[in-house]
């Protein structure tokens, strides 16, 4: 009888353990689901930028946007804003020659001196100047740091090592870190390229000959009508190993391992040098044409004297699609990165027409492709907007949110940089939850998702996230651990469909409240970013 009992209590557990789970969701949490089922499933293959599934997917959000009642805000009255794309490649291992000197040239060794790096503007790159070491390449007069200092690098190539100091702010560090950053800076100091060197690993061995197995891995950005990519900074030649480098500071006033001592300090303090020889490299750059699609939907604003101005809510719609090696499940099927931010901006869009009220500006709905190739479809919108770019004040962006547990606060990426902080604070607030700061500023998150594009425009921006109060931090630390650009991102996690609707909700509240607010966002006085790009500054 006790087992009978006992068989009998795990059929109704399992019975009512299915019944829970197959109940019928509240139609909004049930939009939701539906709309990640679709863009996260198998059949869409991970919805890479330039693939057939991505442009499916593509057509299957501007089917969304007609059905909320949004306006085309594309190309040619449409819904899609065309992104010409091109994937670029080492085409061959490159030829690099060290002459030190009064010596005779020293050819560099690919896989063990050096790993050359695709020039994303040109087939065929030829460079024969004197190198000058610049420490971390960075230039931050406002941390009273300048690694150009005393030396001339006008047509001459830099080196240095990657990072940032540790001193740094965390959103200000990721981006002076960025190698981007690096190489404009040294474009605009007069240099005619660069070279990174490998960066000493305590107690680790180098990692060229890793680089070097995946020297001609495809990269992508939008094309150029040459059908090229552009380049914004000096061409990057490629990365020197630690042994390449102790070749070239040979005869140097601080030798390579002198640089090496120095890093490992808490605090390094790197001289900048020149080095004692010339570097000739020649590098080609294989190109593919590809081509991708934006989705742009607007609501025309009621104001007469604001409808000119443009809210733009963003989110990113492209994956990483198809792993290329290794057993089982390939798929990446971007669920929560950033399918279920997509769905979000459709919701969003919902309620801004069933609301029944205008809004005073115009809002538009962005979804761009090719974030996972460097924010290459955002940086195509802002560089070739369908609206005036003056006329855009403001950017809003959806990017991973992790609905994997009950929210109780939300973190605002870049909210303290603006006035649009105010105005967050109040939507958060009236939305039932606490606004907290960045839990992991080291991690500079504020630059490495689509709403930094905007930034770099001049235009103030901010980009959404659940907090990690209560059960947040481990859910996402689990998320970033085990499901984070893996196939394990799928419909398979633990997804509270009921926390789509709060997300939704504090969004809208936002948006909601830049679009109808009597003044435009402004950066606050003294800001990096709004400074730096020239943005509208607050008193």
């Amino acid at each position: 009888m006790i087992r009978t009992l006992s068989a009998l209590a795990l059929v109704l557990a399992s019975t009512a353990s299915f019944a829970a789970e197959d109940r019928p969701l509240p139609a909004d949490q049930a939009a939701m689901k539906a709309h990640v089922m679709f863009l996260a499933s198998d059949a869409m293959k991970g919805r890479e930028a330039g693939s057939p599934e991505f442009d499916i997917a593509a057509q299957y959000v501007a089917a969304q946007f007609f059905a909320a009642g949004l306006k085309p805000g594309g190309d040619d009255g449409g819904y899609l804003q065309k992104v010409p794309l091109v994937s670029y490649q080492a085409a061959d291992k490159g030829d690099v020659v060290w002459t030190p000197r009064g010596s005779q040239p020293q050819p560099l060794v690919f896989g063990e001196d050096f790993v050359p790096s695709p020039n994303a503007g040109a087939a065929e790159t030829k460079l024969s100047a004197p190198v000058v070491f610049v420490g971390y390449g960075i230039l931050a007069p406002q941390y009273g740091h300048d690694d150009y200092k005393g030396v001339d690098v006008r047509g001459k190539i830099v080196a240095y090592v990657g990072g940032a100091p540790a001193r740094f702010g965390g959103e200000e560090r990721a981006f002076f870190q960025s190698g981007g950053t690096k190489a404009t800076t040294a474009m605009q100091r007069g240099a005619v390229g660069v070279v990174t060197i490998e960066t000493p690993r305590a107690g680790r061995p180098s990692g060229i000959a890793r680089m070097a197995q995946f020297y001609d891995a495809p990269r992508m950005t939008w094309a150029t009508k040459a059908g090229v990519g552009q380049l914004t900074g000096a061409p990057n030649l490629g990365t020197i190993s630690q042994a390449g480098a102790a070749k070239l500071f040979a005869g140097a006033r601080m030798p390579w391992s002198a640089v090496v001592a120095e890093l490992a300090k808490p605090v390094p303090q790197l001289r900048s040098q020149p080095l004692m020889g010339r570097l000739t490299a020649v590098t080609r750059t294989r190109f593919t044409p590809a081509a991708s699609s934006n989705v742009v939907g607007m609501i025309p604003g009621s104001d007469p004297a604001l409808a000119k101005d443009v809210v733009i809510l963003s989110a990113h719609l492209d994956h990483i699609g198809v792993s290329r090696a290794g057993e089982g499940d390939r798929i990446n099927n971007g669920a929560l990165d950033n399918a279920i931010g997509i769905a979000s901006l459709i919701e969003e869009a919902k309620r801004f027409t069933a609301s029944g009220e205008k809004p005073k500006r115009t809002v538009m709905f962005l979804a761009v492709t090719g974030e996972e190739k460097g924010l290459v479809g955002s940086d195509y919108f802002t560089n070739n907007p369908t609206v005036p770019l003056k006329s855009i004040v403001a950017d809003v962006n959806l990017d991973m949110p992790i609905l994997t547990y009950r929210f109780e606060d939300m973190i605002v990426f870049g909210a303290e940089r603006s006035t649009l902080g105010p105005i967050v604070r109040d939507a958060v607030a009236s939305a039932g939850v606490s606004l907290s700061p960045d839990p992991m500023p080291q991690e500079g998150i504020f630059v490495r998702s689509d709403h930094f594009r905007f930034v770099q425009k001049g235009i103030p921006s901010v980009f959404l996230w659940p907090g990690q109060k209560g059960p947040g931090k481990a859910a996402v630390e689990t998320f970033m651990a085990k499901n984070y650009h893996r196939p394990s991102d799928d419909l398979s996690q633990p997804i509270d469909w009921s926390q789509g609707p709060r997300f939704v909700d504090v969004n809208y509240r936002i948006a909601r409240a830049i679009a109808d607010a009597p003044t435009r966002p402004l950066w606050n006085r003294g800001d990096y970013f709004g400074t730096l790009y020239k943005g509208p500054m607050g008193k």
